[in-house]
């Protein structure tokens, strides 16, 4: 029985592992995944009872993964909205002008 827990924990680590794998390749390489995300989500296993005490380093470094993970798509997600909202204040050539200021130091 003790061994069935083990590996039942063993095998959702794993499957976290392989997640934050391929969010860290997609954030290393963002053209290759922007047409073809992740078929499937990752979902959280039930009823696995306590980490075992050994797994819990593993289990931190998945972790700190993630949160890594976590603040380079917020960070970026900020840098996309600052992005379109400097292109929403670019002319774009129709009828009605308007003054527009380009921060060249951005």
């Amino acid at each position: 029985m003790t061994g069935d827990w083990r590996d039942a924990w063993v095998a959702a680590l794993d499957e976290m592992e392989l997640d934050v794998a391929a969010t860290e390749a997609m954030l290393a390489d963002e053209h290759r995944f922007a047409e073809h995300p992740p078929a499937e989500l990752w979902k959280p296993p039930t009823e696995l009872g306590a980490l075992p005490l050994e797994l819990r380093p593993r289990a931190d470094e998945i972790l700190t993964r993630q949160l890594r993970a976590a603040e380079e798509i917020a960070r970026r997600m900020v840098a996309t909205r600052q992005q379109l909202a400097m292109n929403a204040r670019i002319e774009t050539g129709e009828a009605v002008k308007r003054p527009v200021y380009l921060d060249c130091a951005m």
